[in-house]
């Protein structure tokens, strides 16, 4: 059975909890209600973090291989001083000049492919594809949109409506179709081509209950659809196939972006293919809350004649200058490169792993975003394995996530300031977990 995304390792309240840890999920219930989400079977109190370290209430730390929101590292230093250093200068919204923002604009636009110049800061990623489905519907006329079957792709009400892994019940609205994730084992050796179809397949299938097609929204690593990356270039006939038809490209760079797959700033340059829209979140500010939209002029023009848009918090100085520190920390040390190569010491490590412990599938991704299923003794997806393997990691100081449609996939996004031998240490102790459950 499906799981939606927020049930993916989540904590089931009413397990025994020692004292301390009892009374504090006790206020957060009590202050956030049903809305209130924690992660693993005895959540974590965490008080402070450096690196790819955090430390919890008790003083334990643990090594975060989960959040990419900070993507140069927790808490450093040169993010932390330059938002700090202009809070007390200057912070204010977009309707002055501010040197800070229009350099911040045209440093980061200048990463992008020349057709792509404009931008427009907003703050969380959930905003900037609620604006780049708006962008693509003003554009074309249309308002029907293909996405895949377990996206995510954020909080507001149009960009949920596109997020299928976000819905306990019921699904998307019918203006939505789905597709299968780009799988080897659905499509086969030609990945490219099976899914190019599978999106044809879907805007035949809007054309046919009159819904005019918009546009193709992809996370270019697929990642709540459990992680797919390779071979690099198989989104291009699906992009193809979406202009031929007359729609826009939207690439979701907030979990690929930033150097995350190690092969460049943006996860869509791995399939050589140039989107019409592109949408940035959570590593842009490295925990500083910003994110944004990057696209054609004269789609941002034709959205701006039919409605206005301002966003108070979108475009402070403060926010270009956490934005401007991690374009800094990523080139001065080299952490694209970094991710690159660790990332694939760690995926080499997990293939050696592998061929003694069954329980573990191939490790998908690219730097240091990887998906491992977790298998049962048939070699079918695990979820409950996968739960398990989760919080005993926990125990033994390791962070990840789950993904993918059943939440049997292992999600492995550090930090992308993750050393090898940090790198080391987590397969260290998923081999012991292995082999405690063997």
């Amino acid at each position: 059975m499906a799981k939606d995304i927020l049930a993916l390792n989540a904590f089931a309240p009413g397990a025994g909890l020692p004292g301390d840890l009892e009374r504090q999920v006790a206020r957060r219930r009590a202050s956030f209600g049903a809305g209130s989400v924690l992660f693993y079977e005895r959540p974590l109190h965490l008080v402070a973090a450096r690196g790819a370290t955090v430390t919890a209430a008790d003083g334990t730390t643990y090594l975060d291989l989960y959040n990419n929101v900070p993507c140069v590292g927790h808490g450093h230093p040169k993010v932390v001083e330059a938002v700090a250093r202009q809070l007390a200068t200057l912070n204010c919204h977009s309707r002055y000049l501010t040197d800070a923002v229009t350099a911040y604009a045209e440093r980061l636009l200048a990463t992008f492919p020349p057709a792509l110049s404009n931008l427009v800061m907003t703050c969380t990623g959930s905003e900037s594809t609620d604006l780049a489905l708006r962008i693509a519907a003003q554009a074309t006329g249309g308002t029907g949109f293909v996405v895949t079957a377990t996206a995510y792709h954020g909080n507001s009400r149009a960009a949920t409506e596109v997020s299928p892994a976000s819905y306990k019940t019921g699904g998307p609205p019918a203006f939505v179709r789905t597709v299968p994730a780009p799988d080897p084992d659905r499509f086969g050796a030609d990945i490219g081509s099976g899914f190019a179809q599978a999106v044809q397949a879907a805007i035949a299938a809007l054309a046919a209950d009159g819904i005019g097609f918009a546009g193709l929204l992809v996370d270019t690593i697929f990642s709540s659809d459990g992680v797919f990356a390779d071979p690099p270039g198989f989104l291009a006939p699906a992009v193809a196939a979406a202009r031929q038809a007359g729609g826009l490209v939207i690439a979701d760079e907030v979990q690929p972006g930033f150097g995350r797959t190690g092969a460049g700033l943006w996860g869509f340059a791995r399939h050589g293919v140039v989107p019409d829209i592109v949408t940035l979140g959570k590593p842009m500010g490295n925990g500083y809350p910003m994110g944004g939209v990057v696209t054609r002029p004269d789609l941002l023009a034709a959205f701006t004649a039919a409605f206005g848009y301002f966003n108070t918090f979108g475009a402070t100085p403060a926010a270009a200058a956490a934005g401007g520190a991690v374009l800094d920390v990523l080139a001065e040390e080299g952490l694209i490169a970094h991710a690159a190569e660790v990332g694939g010491h760690l995926r080499a490590r997990l293939a050696d792993l592998r061929a003694c412990r069954p329980a573990l599938g191939a490790a998908r991704g690219a730097g240091l975003y990887l998906g491992i299923d977790c298998l049962d003794r048939d070699g079918a997806p695990d979820a409950a394995g996968a739960s398990r393997l989760i919080n005993r990691l926990r125990d033994r100081g390791m962070l990840i996530g789950a993904a993918g449609p059943l939440g049997h996939v292992l999600k492995v996004r550090p930090p992308l300031c993750l050393t090898a031998s940090e790198a080391d240490r987590f397969v260290d102790a998923l081999d012991a977990c292995l082999a405690d459950a063997a």
